[in-house]
């Protein structure tokens, strides 16, 4: 098995957020991979996170599973915002990046209430989706 540079690995995180941010159903949210100050889980916001996934070799593609966690003022705007976002990474399939292809998007785990014992005010809803990265360059 050959284990690619590490320059190969796309920042996964990054091109969603710019994914997330260029889409108009989350225009009035802040999407971001670390939360912004003074966030209190009652905010408007979609974190990105690399929850794992795997390099397969022989196909030369990254699968790198993504968790979005959406946090609104109640349950309808986080919910709303955790369809947003679903929506605008399973649109991303077929779409080239940077020097990254989005081969396909498969949602693993749709959004589902998730209480957060962080922030005890938090309305979050939490999905997972894989996304299948090749390099082009």
């Amino acid at each position: 098995m050959t284990t690619p540079p590490p320059s190969t690995f796309p920042d996964v995180e990054a091109m969603v957020v710019d994914v997330l941010k260029a889409d108009p159903g989350l225009a009035g949210a802040t999407v971001a991979v670390q939360p912004p100050a003074g966030f209190d889980g009652t905010q408007p916001v979609v974190l990105v996170n690399r929850r794992g996934g795997a390099w397969i070799s022989d196909r030369h593609v990254d699968q790198p599973l993504i968790e979005l966690e959406c946090y609104g003022p109640d349950k309808t705007t986080a919910l709303t915002l955790a369809n947003a976002g679903r929506h605008a990474l399973l649109a991303a399939d077929g779409h080239t990046y940077g020097t990254s292809r989005v081969t396909e998007v498969l949602e693993q785990d749709g959004p589902h209430w998730l209480p957060d014992y962080v922030y005890s005010g938090a309305n979050r809803y939490v999905t997972l989706i894989k996304v299948f990265m090749t390099a082009t360059g």
